[in-house]
């Protein structure tokens, strides 16, 4: 390089530097960012999380919530209302989520349902669609033709009537309250034989038939109507009773002309009584309130909201609950390993090669063939899930004390006079509380699943509903096979809607978590 000459350089290119102050580096506005910020920052900038998390919440908040709000609990069942339909009114506005379904039935079945209304008021039917006649031809080639009815049917009111036994001061307070109300609960009892004609119900056993009905023939079970084409009934009147209640409109007196038209019910013994009622009424009666389930119900008669809500809120506990407790012991194994190293490390990593060579499925067998019956089903699955669930904790902690343990801030530290533990706990771990609160956010999701998985399978069971717990998975397995599929797919159309849920939204709050405590890994699989 040529030198250059500083005296052949103009006068006019030379400019003094101002002396009359002194020159600083300008001051910065902007206040210093923490960690935890600068991960909030990066976290609230992923918008699919923030989506993920927004459906945590709202999990969290229906887990937790719903069943103070519902009428029911998970310990009640009611065989009557089983597998009834979502239902979000007594009186809906459109003919959607109203407890009904569409129906085609011959003509016995239509007007069996037709009389519900007709004796009670209840409309088992509440919307008419048609009628068409079809053709069907045997192997013989008897041409044969019948008429089929299409409805909406309501789950809730064709129950119709029920016999129900009753105790001589459960009748009388029923009876005082049908005075007080004006609400009739009690119906009469039904002839199921007469004189010179034999039987003259369709089916004894059944409340429902307060008509006379055609036995045999082709007309069986079919209504016998009289000449203006109504049911003709077959009541079962006296007036040598104590019975003083509502009577029924237009009573039709046909059993004896002289008697005083009240009716009599056949009497269990001295002091009890059976008697024929309506069902949804006597619901009312019982509980105050009319029968709702805005979900629907399963097949014994539980709320699947309460159970939903339930199910879920179990998850959220069991899946927190072995999230931590794998991350404390995860944690305390996998910074022992990674910080001494050495002799200690390796006989501890032949350990975890040998657990983790044990298979979950194995595990969570045998822990609920001969832990259960001393712990619970619960306490079982909690011992299954933390035998080797803190594995892959352990190995991440180990992976970061290896990473941080040689920094200068370490060795500085242990220059001057700081003990393992508090290089462990104060300099090593909080540098490795992202990773680990990550792994944690991912581990989640995959303990919801695999307790669904268990006991949709039937190796965890909650069978007992008097402990008020309830899986998801076992709401899954009752509503699986091809009949509830087809005739009651709300059974596992719910349960595996909030499953689904719940696998993305952890998915997706555990993969923001990851990108934000731990930037150079954005975009790898969580």
């Amino acid at each position: 390089m040529n030198n250059i000459d500083i005296n052949a350089i103009p006068a006019e290119k030379f400019e003094l530097a101002n002396r009359e102050g002194e020159i600083h580096d300008k001051k910065l506005d902007t206040k210093p960012v923490g960690y935890l910020r600068d991960a909030t920052r990066r976290f609230v900038k992923n918008k699919a999380s923030i989506v993920g998390m927004v459906i945590i919440i709202v999990l969290l908040l229906f887990a937790f919530i719903a069943p103070l709000f519902s009428q029911y609990d998970v310990t009640y069942t009611n065989g009557f209302y089983s597998n009834v339909y979502p239902k979000i009114s007594t009186d809906p506005i459109v003919g959607f989520w109203d407890g009904a379904s569409t129906e085609e039935l011959n003509t016995a079945n239509y007007y069996y349902y037709r009389a519900i209304e007709k004796e009670g008021g209840k409309k088992a039917i509440t919307k008419f669609y048609g009628k068409r006649t079809v053709s069907t031809k045997a192997l013989n080639g008897v041409v044969t033709t019948e008429t089929l009815y299409k409805f909406r049917l309501d789950s809730y009111t064709k129950l119709g009537y029920k016999f129900v036994d009753l105790t001589a001061e459960q009748y009388r307070d029923l009876q005082k309250y049908q005075n007080e109300t004006g609400k009739r609960v009690i119906y009469p009892m039904q002839i199921t034989t007469a004189q010179g004609t034999g039987q003259v119900m369709f089916n004894v056993n059944d409340a429902n038939y307060w008509y006379k009905t055609y036995l045999t023939g082709k007309n069986r079970g079919e209504p016998v109507l009289d000449e203006n084409g109504d049911y003709i009934p077959i009541y079962r009147l006296t007036g040598n009773d104590d019975y003083d209640s509502i009577r029924l409109d237009g009573d039709p007196g046909i059993a004896d002309p002289a008697a005083e038209n009240r009716y009599r019910y056949a009497q269990i013994n001295q002091t009890g009584y059976r008697c024929r009622v309506c069902y949804y009424d006597y619901f009312v009666y019982l509980n105050g309130y009319e029968p709702l389930y805005i979900l629907g119900s399963n097949s014994i008669g539980q709320d699947l909201l309460v159970c939903l809500a339930s199910g879920t809120r179990f998850s959220f506990i069991l899946a927190l609950g072995v999230a931590i407790i794998n991350l404390i012991i995860g944690a305390i194994y996998g910074a022992i390993e990674g910080y001494y190293g050495g002799k200690v490390d390796m006989i501890m990593e032949r350990i975890v090669d040998v657990l983790s060579g044990v298979p979950f499925m194995i595990v969570a067998v045998l822990f609920n063939m001969h832990l259960q019956q001393y712990v619970g089903t619960v306490g079982a699955l909690l011992f299954a899930f933390v035998l080797t669930g803190w594995i892959g904790v352990a190995s991440t902690v180990r992976m970061q004390f290896y990473r941080f343990k040689k920094q200068e801030y370490v060795l500085a530290a242990r220059t001057l006079g700081a003990r393992d533990r508090r290089l462990i706990v104060k300099h090593i771990f909080p540098n490795a509380l992202g990773t680990i609160i990550t792994s944690a956010a991912l581990f989640i999701p995959s303990v919801i699943f695999s307790e669904s998985m268990l006991s949709f399978l039937g190796i965890i069971r909650f069978d007992d509903v008097s402990s008020g717990v309830v899986s998801l998975g076992t709401l899954l397995s009752a509503g699986q096979g091809a009949s509830n599929l087809i005739n009651y797919p709300h059974l596992i159309l719910f349960p595996s809607l909030v499953i689904a849920l719940l696998m993305i939204s952890f998915n997706l709050f555990g993969n923001g978590l990851r990108d934000a405590f731990n930037p150079n890994l954005r975009g790898t699989e969580g």
